[in-house]
């Protein structure tokens, strides 16, 4: 196998090559490493680079290979962390040149079980400023490119993270998700991304702040892989303010069994504000007829998200103010987010109101095993397209195409962006599947389905195997 196949092998195949002393954790790192140096300039996928941390621990993994058999289940692999989490001695931007100099003293919990897992850490992958954005063109960095064509977003904020995966520059990626972020930029770039259930993944060493609707969860090539990050990442914390029971059997077992025949509804846009544009209705109708075809039940059915737009506006904008950033040092957009905060009674208003709407939107999976839909309502937007517009137009865009998402925030319900196939300007075109609460089993299990009789795995990015 060559380097640029082993640089698109799947994770978990990366770590069976591993294990069988096939390949060692050093030459896999340094692959990585290789392709970093000469395409992360162009692509912009990484704010920082650990080279000589991930090379350090790469050595001691190899070297460890020739003592013992037991090993976690993703030993030697190289994974990406989004510059939203915390890991020790590395500097956390968040997105802010202003905070370069920023260097945690400790892992979020979810670094932590990545490295439980036995995964190589190669760096902090780029974030739009706070999160904010579903583009990822922050000041004072380098904008994300898509690998598939470069003058378009890779989306945001996990941008940096979707971008790295999809051009070969790791294996997988986490990312964080409080209204599209993992799922927008998996469908920018043609990868599995999926937003956990609230509770699944642990927040710790840290509250939680959005009143649960942000989530840290997979961003990987298959199915398979995503549901082995998300047992790697998943589990109770001491002190959670949420919490689920592990799953049994693992999300790894789901995506290996087929499911049973389920209730599906489907729509191709969320009113009021909007349908999705003709490559997006394309990718739910045809996901909806092979799940015909499997013998499932489906209907077109959506469920009423009027009462949630404005608190969830309200609760999400609120991510601004606690961030506690001065005003001077944000982008225009948050800038604006930041001054039209509302009073402390207003937001816990909006808290109890979106709750209220999310109980309606959950009731309508009473009878309902999955909602597919559009991850976003049109394909992605060029690097910089809306960089001269003033922030209120800004914000009514960023609205008007990522609609789809923020319902599976505000209910805690977890969802999964899946590739199925190209449009005009050769990038990807995704669907988006939301199953029961807590249900991520169905849901990988379903997703798993449509991989097999619609396989992605083959597609490369011709930047990232031409370069």
């Amino acid at each position: 196998m060559n380097e640029i196949d082993l640089a698109f092998t799947p994770a978990l195949e990366l770590a069976q090559l591993i294990r069988r002393r096939e390949l060692s954790p050093l030459e896999l790192v340094e692959i990585y490493l290789e392709r970093i140096q000469r395409l992360n300039p162009q692509l912009g996928s990484y704010f920082t680079v650990t080279a000589e941390l991930a090379i350090a621990d790469a050595k001691a993994k190899t070297e460890l290979l020739t003592t013992t058999s037991e090993l976690p289940p993703f030993f030697g692999v190289p994974i990406s962390i989004k510059d939203l989490n915390a890991m020790a001695g590395v500097p956390c931007t968040y997105g802010s040149p202003a905070l370069l100099n920023n260097i945690p003293e400790f892992d979020d919990g979810v670094v932590t079980r990545i490295k439980q897992a036995g995964f190589i850490i190669l760096g902090k992958t780029a974030t739009s400023e706070l999160g904010s954005f579903p583009y990822t063109e922050p000041t004072g960095f380098p904008p994300a490119r898509n690998p598939w064509n470069l003058d378009y977003t890779p989306g945001g904020s996990s941008g940096g993270a979707a971008a790295a995966v999809a051009g070969g520059l790791c294996a997988i990626a986490q990312g964080s998700d409080g209204g599209g972020s993992i799922r927008g930029p998996a469908a920018c770039c043609g990868l599995v991304g999926i937003k956990p259930a609230r509770g699944r993944v642990s927040k710790a060493p840290v509250g939680d702040r959005l009143a649960g609707i942000a989530a840290n969860g997979p961003i990987a090539r298959t199915v398979a892989d995503a549901a082995a990050l998300l047992d790697s990442m998943s589990g109770y914390v001491t002190g959670d303010p949420y919490w689920l029971p592990d799953p049994e059997p693992s999300f790894l077992v789901a995506a290996q069994t087929p499911p049973a025949k389920l209730r599906i509804a489907f729509t191709t846009g969320v009113p009021p504000l909007g349908v999705a544009d003709a490559n997006c209705q394309q990718g739910v109708m045809q996901t909806v007829e092979l799940l015909a075809q499997f013998g499932h039940q489906v209907v077109e059915k959506c469920p009423d998200v009027n009462a949630l737009i404005e608190p969830f506006q309200i609760v999400w904008q609120s991510a601004v103010t606690a961030s506690g950033f001065p005003p001077e040092i944000l982008q225009p957009l948050n800038r604006w987010l930041l001054a039209r905060t509302g009073t402390v009674a207003e937001y816990i208003q909006a808290v109890y109101k979106m709750q209220i709407a999310a109980r309606q939107i959950v009731a309508f999976f009473d009878d309902i095993d999955i909602l597919v839909l559009p991850v976003y309502l049109h394909s992605p937007i060029r690097v910089g397209e809306w960089a001269a517009l003033s922030p209120e137009d800004t914000f009514q865009q960023i609205i008007n195409w990522v609609a789809p998402c923020p319902v599976a925030n505000a209910t805690g319900q977890p969802a999964i962006a899946l590739p199925v196939g190209f449009d005009s300007h050769g990038l990807p075109i995704s669907v988006q599947l939301i199953a029961k609460p807590a249900a991520e089993a169905t849901l990988i299990s379903v997703a798993a389905q449509i991989e097999a009789a619609n396989p992605w795995i083959g597609h490369r990015p011709a930047f990232a195997i031409s370069n």
